[in-house]
C-alpha cells in the first residue's frame, strides 16, 4: 500500500501533509475574506487537470490541488498499484500554474482504519461504470466528502470527462447540503481527439493509435443520431466497429440523460444528452463521453 509521496526537488509552493496543517493555512485565507478553490486530482496530471487549475484562478483568490490516490475506489488492486505516481513532475507544473498549496496526504492521514461507510446514489452509481466497478462510486463518495470537509472551499472544479462522476458528486452535494459549488470544466482533448487521461501513459504507441477508436465511434454516432439515424442500427455499426479492432474491447456505449444518466433510445431535444463508452484498449480501460444537446 502507498503510505507517503516523496519528491526529489524543492519547489516554491506551501505543501500541506495533514488535515490540520490545511485547516490552519486556509483559515488564514478565510479570515481575510479570500475565496478558496480546490481541484482534487490523483495525480500524473496532464493538460486536461491544468485546465482544472486554469478556471479555479480565473474565479478563486487561492487555488488550492490535492494529490491523492485513493485505494477504496479501485476493484482491481493491480489496477492500483500500477497507477501512474509523477509527484516531481506534477508539482512542478502545479507550481508553474501558480497554485498557492498542494495537499499531499498520505493513506495513513486520510483513512485512520477501513472505511465502512456505504454510500447508495440510487440510479446514477448501479448503471454505466456502476455495473462494471461495484463500490467504485462509493469509494469516491468517501474520499470527495473527505476532501470537501477538510478543503472546505468555496469552489470545487472537475472535468466532465468524468461524466458519471460528475453527476454523482452534485448529487452527493446536494444531498448533504455541502457548501460548495461545483464547476464542470470541459474535456480537453488530444488533436487526435483522444481525451487526456492519466492512464493514456499507459499505452504503447500502437494502442495509442487504436484508442482513439473510442472518439471516433462517438462522433460518428452523434452525426448520424443528429441526422435522424436510429440509435440500435447506430450501436449495432459502432459494436461491429470494434469486433473490427483486435486491440479494443466495447464494454458499453450507451445514449443517455446527462443529468439522471437514464438510458435512452432517441434524442429527446428537452434533455442534456450525452453519449457514454468504456473499452479496453489491450489492457488498459479508457472511458469517454460526448455531449449529444
Amino acid at each position: 500500500m502507498r503510505l507517503f509521496y516523496i519528491f526529489q526537488n524543492p519547489i516554491n509552493v506551501t505543501i500541506l501533509r495533514t488535515k490540520q496543517a490545511v485547516k490552519s493555512a486556509l483559515q488564514i485565507l478565510r479570515n481575510s475574506q479570500k475565496t478558496i478553490g480546490f481541484v482534487p486530482t490523483m495525480g500524473a496530471l496532464h493538460k486536461g487537470h491544468l485546465s482544472l487549475v486554469e478556471n479555479a484562478k480565473l474565479s478563486s483568490d487561492s487555488v488550492i490541488v490535492s494529490i491523492f490516490v485513493n485505494p477504496t475506489q479501485f476493484n482491481n488492486k493491480e489496477d492500483y498499484e500500477k497507477y501512474p505516481i509523477s509527484i516531481d513532475e506534477d508539482l512542478k507544473l502545479l507550481e508553474e500554474k501558480g497554485v498557492d498549496f498542494i495537499f499531499l496526504p498520505s493513506v495513513t492521514e486520510m483513512y485512520t482504519g477501513e472505511s465502512l461507510l456505504k454510500m447508495d446514489f440510487g440510479n446514477l452509481d448501479k448503471t454505466l461504470e456502476g455495473s462494471f466497478r461495484p463500490g467504485h462510486f462509493n469509494g469516491v463518495g468517501v474520499v470527495v466528502s473527505k476532501l470537501l470537509n477538510i478543503v472546505k472551499p468555496d469552489k470545487s472544479y472537475f472535468g466532465q470527462k468524468d461524466l458519471q462522476q460528475v453527476a454523482i458528486i452534485k448529487r452527493l452535494v446536494n444531498d448533504l447540503s455541502f457548501d460548495v459549488e461545483i464547476v464542470v470544466v470541459p474535456t480537453i482533448r488530444e488533436s487526435d481527439g483522444l481525451a487526456m487521461s492519466s492512464r493514456n501513459v499507459r499505452l504503447n504507441p500502437e494502442e495509442r493509435l487504436t484508442a482513439t477508436i473510442l472518439y471516433n465511434c462517438m462522433f460518428f454516432a452523434k452525426t448520424e443520431l443528429l441526422q435522424g439515424g436510429d440509435w440500435f442500427e447506430i450501436r449495432e455499426k459502432v459494436a461491429k466497429r470494434f469486433y473490427d479492432e483486435p486491440k479494443a474491447r466495447l464494454e458499453y456505449f450507451e445514449l443517455v440523460n446527462t443529468d439522471t444518466l437514464e438510458k435512452l433510445s432517441t434524442i429527446k431535444y428537452q434533455l442534456n444528452i450525452s453519449i457514454c463508452t468504456a473499452a479496453f484498449i489491450g489492457e488498459i480501460r479508457l472511458i469517454d463521453n460526448l455531449s449529444i444537446v
